[in-house]
């Protein structure tokens, strides 16, 4: 883009063939509009440990989240609390993935094969309590991350303390999950 080479039909042929390697690749309307377009090959990540801890805040920052899940359940109240910190990626990166169970001591990996995508999940509260948080408690998130991450962080303490199984504890969770992630757009 610095030498305009993208204002050149064969420069903006480039960047959609770039484009059609990444993640989900083009849109059926992009697959119209460029019908030549050839996918780049993505080399495989060589080295799938993860070297920085700044590295996986940033990978979350892109392509992570915080959530707060409202679950039925035969507990008394009829509704079960959990939280979620994801990241997803295409499943080519899958040893990447499963090396994030090693990094943090904590979380499973699932491959979904018929979409291309796998998950790095970690639900179990004790973990969320002794290694997400104190990981994600160092490096700060910036803009509306930061602020899922509060939410999270904030449930997590509430769910620590037994908030979660009172009537005005599960009221305020669930006040908080409403302004979170795609609610906090509204």
């Amino acid at each position: 883009m610095m030498r305009k080479e993208h204002l050149t039909p064969d420069g903006l042929q480039q960047i959609v063939n770039i484009r059609g390697s990444i993640n989900n690749g083009l849109s059926d309307s992009l697959k119209v509009a460029f019908p030549d377009t050839t996918p780049v090959i993505r080399p495989l990540a060589i080295d799938p440990e993860i070297q920085d801890p700044n590295w996986l805040s940033g990978f979350t920052a892109g392509e992570g989240s915080f959530s707060i899940n409202v679950l039925k359940s035969n507990h008394k109240s009829g509704v079960q609390i959990q939280l979620k910190f994801k990241l997803t990626q295409h499943s080519r990166d899958q040893e990447l993935m499963k090396s994030l169970m090693k990094y943090l001591d904590c979380g499973n990996y699932y491959n979904f094969a018929e979409r291309e995508l796998g998950n790095f999940y970690v639900v179990r509260l004790p973990d969320i309590l002794d290694k997400i948080i104190p990981f994600f408690d160092t490096p700060v998130f910036a803009g509306v991350k930061a602020l899922d991450y509060a939410d999270f962080r904030r449930t997590a303490e509430l769910m620590e303390n037994k908030g979660h199984l009172t009537q005005s504890g599960l009221e305020e969770i669930c006040k908080i999950k409403e302004g979170m992630n795609r609610g906090r757009l509204k």
